[in-house]
């Protein structure tokens, strides 16, 4: 029995309509809103982001506390009861979360009522949405008050000590999304004079990015300058982290950030974001966390009328472990966004550089001088959003440099229409590697005769009756789908034997329409292969994401000989990682082993083989 057949039988026993399993438990639990967006993911952080053994843990059945102190009978039931040991009984209550779907008055005052009648310090509300941690104060005189905490403590961590990190403590996110998701609608809620979401994200990519230069330029064994403590007077936070920007990202980035860039945001929000991702290690997130909070907090009003799609990590990888590009290889993503393919682009050559110092035995000095010089020198990048292309510019910058080669301008218009320094550093026909997911849709057609007059796909073609070959004519097209002009724009920008990775909707190699552009590409390129994606890739992406079935291809510039017989690769891909609803997709195997379903990473793999010569 093959592998995936194992997980669809083990998924079929795992299965209950309406139900899910829970984390802790592993009790079947009915898969409500407040379940799926809350109980489960924050069960999940607390053990895998603040180390709480499960066996610590109670869900199900569920701890429950006293309505009243007289009462012998508990009766409130407790989403999530954290104990200090495995006996878990009342006297070593730690720590108890409230999940229901409350607005912040009421969830705050359920939580009260729960620390109050138990023996529990700190206190979480957290419904999916945003969030609230107490710890419970006793007084000499007997009042009984609650302090706000900007976190909670790790496993083993004193409550004291919240916010001391080493940088060498930090912890790689679980779901970072879900974290920015609790951040913009904490902001959206409770800063005073900032509406529009394009202004909330200018404010958490500041502050994004201030946490990435922290990480990276303080020491393993050093506190980081990114935190919030427990008894720390937010104003503190506040000039703490104002300071970070403005003396240290703006300062060493002052090509990137403008003049005029602040961190806005009150004290007590400030104290919120910091809180929140200060136990965190945002560079090693297992996805672009730009990107991540980008979608978040732009939503779809921005992006998805422009027809833009984040693309996955798992895929973003995939793409670039097929085209393996070299160091000294010139690299392009004309339709950036956030910087996915060229961060990790830059990654993978970062890497093949580290091995050629061992062998030739550089010093540290010759490798770091020598990474910053290929980011800076081969790596490029275009969006037309400004703010994008700020974005981009800016995670260049802080990851190694590279921010030179990065520009706001329409990658379809003639390049002579773009502005001077664009043209002095991207130059048609200059490049080993170009990966992209360029804007698609016809929603968002691309008109006039001064752009569409540059593609041979700008003009429309028709196929002769007798010899059944399609042909381009000498009219054109009154509009063009933008990923059509995209696919011609990227070969332009291609070298000889160049080659290119690029997302498209399936449609394009699947309907009779689009004939002309199949061979567009079989008389003038070697098509490597195509990749089928399930419709689940795109469909979080956004408020409903895009349905759209797309397909990655892989593209080499040059001309196959006539009747040429060469392998073109072929694979459909079921299983992306994640469902559409943004859930990962993981199931027990045969042995009862929780498996991420994902076949991104087994893609390359197997394309490698076929170039190798394998089966």
């Amino acid at each position: 029995m093959t592998m995936v057949k194992k997980f669809e039988k083990a998924e079929e026993t795992e299965k209950r309509e309406g139900q899910i399993r829970d984390f802790v438990s592993g009790h079947w639990v009915k898969a409500s809103p407040e379940e799926l967006d809350a109980v489960q993911i924050f069960s999940r952080r607390l053990i895998e982001d603040y180390d709480y053994p499960k066996s610590h843990i109670q869900t199900r059945p569920q701890y429950r506390v006293r309505k009243r102190p007289s009462d012998e009978e508990k009766s409130y039931p407790v989403d999530i009861a954290v104990f200090k040991n495995s006996r878990r009984v009342e006297d070593d209550l730690f720590m108890v979360v409230e999940c229901k779907k409350k607005n912040r008055k009421d969830g705050l005052a359920q939580l009260k009522l729960y620390l109050d009648m138990s023996a529990a310090e700190i206190g979480v509300w957290f419904n999916g949405l945003e969030h609230a941690y107490l710890r419970k104060v006793y007084h000499k005189d007997g009042r009984r008050t609650y302090q706000d905490l900007p976190s909670i403590p790790r496993h083993g961590q004193r409550i004291e000590d919240i916010g001391l990190f080493k940088r060498k403590d930090l912890k790689v996110p679980s779901d970072l999304k879900a974290v920015f998701r609790d951040l913009r609608n904490h902001l959206a809620g409770n800063v005073t004079g900032i509406t529009r979401d394009e202004a909330l994200a200018q404010q958490i990519i500041n502050l994004l990015f201030c946490k990435i230069y922290d990480e990276i330029n303080t020491g393993a064994d050093d506190v980081v300058t990114f935190r919030s403590g427990i008894d720390e007077p937010p104003r503190e936070v506040r000039k703490r982290i104002l300071a970070l920007f403005d003396d240290k990202v703006k300062g060493d980035f002052n090509d990137v950030f403008d003049k005029t860039d602040a961190i806005t945001i009150d004290a007590e929000s400030l104290v919120y974001v910091v809180g929140e991702l200060e136990n965190y290690c945002i560079t090693e997130a297992p996805r672009d966390a730009v990107g991540d909070a980008f979608e978040v907090f732009i939503g779809p009003a921005l992006r998805g009328g422009e027809g833009q799609f984040f693309t996955p990590r798992n895929v973003v990888k995939m793409m670039i472990d097929i085209l393996d590009p070299e160091p000294g290889g010139m690299i392009l993503d004309p339709a950036c966004g956030s910087g996915g393919f060229l961060i990790m682009a830059l990654e993978h050559v970062w890497k093949k550089m580290e091995v050629q110092s061992k062998a030739k035995a550089w010093s540290a000095v010759q490798l770091d001088r020598k990474k910053r010089d290929i980011a800076s020198k081969c790596f490029r990048g275009i969006d037309k959003d400004s703010f994008l292309a700020k974005v981009t510019k800016a995670y260049m910058a802080i990851i190694g440099d590279g921010r030179g080669g990065v520009f706001c301008e329409n990658s379809l218009l003639p390049p002579k229409d773009w502005h001077h320094a664009t043209r002095d550093t991207i130059e048609i026909g200059s490049f080993n590697v170009v990966l992209t997911n360029p804007p698609f849709g016809t929603k968002i057609p691309i008109k006039g005769e001064r752009v569409l007059a540059q593609y041979e796909l700008g003009y429309k073609w028709k196929k002769d009756k007798k010899t059944g070959k399609v042909e381009k004519t000498n009219t054109l097209h009154e509009d063009q789908p933008p990923q059509i002009l995209f696919l011609e724009r990227c070969l332009q920008f291609l070298e000889p034997g160049g080659r290119l990775g690029i997302v498209l909707p399936e449609a394009v190699f699947g309907m009779p329409t689009y004939e002309y552009v199949v061979t567009f590409l079989r008389e003038r390129t070697k098509i490597l292969g195509i990749v089928s994606m399930p419709e689940a890739l795109f469909k979080t992406s956004g408020k409903g994401g895009t349905h759209a079935k797309v397909c990655v291809v892989f593209i080499e510039k040059t001309v196959p000989k006539e009747g040429e017989a060469y392998v073109i690769f072929m694979a459909d891909v079921k299983w992306c990682g994640h469902d559409s609803r943004g859930n990962p997709t993981i199931r027990k195997d045969s042995s009862g082993v929780e498996v991420l379903l994902d076949d991104v990473p087994k893609v390359a793999e197997r394309f490698k083989e076929i170039v190798k010569g394998g089966k």
